[in-house]
């Protein structure tokens, strides 16, 4: 199960990372526009919040997986590869995957409630269907969730075969 919910953060965090390059060539245009021809254009504003929050909100569950995000390693270079697991799981456990199970929770109701009024950019000029955006972050919440099971179940995993001795290489 850890194996595919891993191959799901990796297909998606991959996928996410061509956002990345038009992401650039948009905030390019922009500023052309609004500074070499003092045209500003709503369109392009919302399009690179759109695109910037596909790019961090899809990605979260991929960093988590390669273990690219933020930690403290002051404290988890002084210890054991076991005391690191367990300090993982525990994390999973009682604070990642309840916070983001909450977050998630919500953030379909924020997305569902968009969806029925069919909301659109408060901006005359502005992008359609913002629940659109408001999709993705449940999504990129949903794979965060999902990815945080995965992390647990091999840590979980992993301090098991310590346990009994058989240690078969990186559970991570």
């Amino acid at each position: 199960m850890a194996d595919a919910i891993d191959g799901v953060s990796r297909a998606v965090g991959r996928a996410v990372a061509w956002v990345y390059p038009i992401l650039v060539l948009v905030v390019i245009v922009n500023v052309v526009l609004r500074y070499g021809f003092s045209r500003g254009m709503i369109e392009l504003e919302e399009i690179q919040w759109h695109l910037y929050s596909v790019g961090f909100l899809l990605a979260f569950a991929y960093a988590y997986q390669m273990d690219d995000h933020v930690r403290v390693d002051v404290l988890s270079s002084r210890v054991s590869e076991r005391t690191r697991a367990f300090i993982e799981l525990l994390g999973c456990l009682f604070l990642l995957i309840p916070f983001v199970a909450i977050i998630t929770w919500f953030s379909f109701d924020f997305f569902w409630r968009s969806w029925l009024i069919r909301e659109t950019s408060d901006m005359p000029s502005g992008l359609p269907a913002r629940y659109v955006i408001k999709f993705v972050l449940f999504a990129g919440l949903g794979l965060l969730l999902l990815q945080a099971v995965a992390v647990a179940i091999r840590k979980f995993l992993f301090l098991l075969r310590y346990d009994v001795g058989d240690n078969f290489g990186d559970a991570s």
